[in-house]
């Protein structure tokens, strides 16, 4: 069961949720969320989720596996942490959870009584606007924690400025 949001009461500071994927449109979405936090005073929790292998890796493969994930979320969260930096002025915060990826970011949402919302970006190639936004909007966006804002993969450079 959910608990009650917190993040504008006293004490509290409003997050938005970004995921760190590698996928072209995360930087999008990053910059979105950057933008969105300076002007709100809002905080951004930058999220990266390793999916683990099926089956179970023989013989340590799996903490190796594990740990070189780790290590390739941590070079996506210096570029996107490079800017929050430059565009809201402050370090973002950052997680790392391990599962099925809406699975995760439900759990992480839960997790924090902080975070006021979810920011993703959709991919514009023909595979549509990827899994994770496929799965929060057709399936779970009537009970879903926080709003949830879908930068559009196709917006022009002119129109995000004016929006972000």
């Amino acid at each position: 069961m959910a608990f009650r949001r917190r993040a504008y009461e006293p004490g509290h500071r409003a997050k938005i949720l970004t995921i760190i994927d590698g996928t072209p449109e995360c930087e999008r979405a990053v910059l979105f969320a950057a933008r969105r936090a300076r002007r709100s005073g809002a905080n951004v929790v930058m999220l990266a989720i390793i999916v683990p292998e099926p089956g179970q890796p023989w013989l340590g493969i799996g903490e190796m596996m594990q740990a070189e994930a780790e290590a390739e979320a941590e070079a996506r969260f210096l570029r996107m942490a490079e800017i929050v930096r430059r565009e809201a002025g402050f370090e973002p915060e950052r997680s790392i959870r391990t599962g099925p990826p809406a699975e995760e970011v439900a759990a992480a949402i839960e997790a924090d009584e902080d975070i006021a919302g979810l920011v993703l970006a959709a991919g514009t190639g023909k595979e549509g606007p990827g899994p994770l936004i496929a799965h929060i909007a057709g399936r779970i966006a009537a009970n879903f924690p926080v709003p949830v804002t879908i930068v559009p993969g196709g917006l022009s450079e002119a129109d995000f400025g004016a929006l972000a």
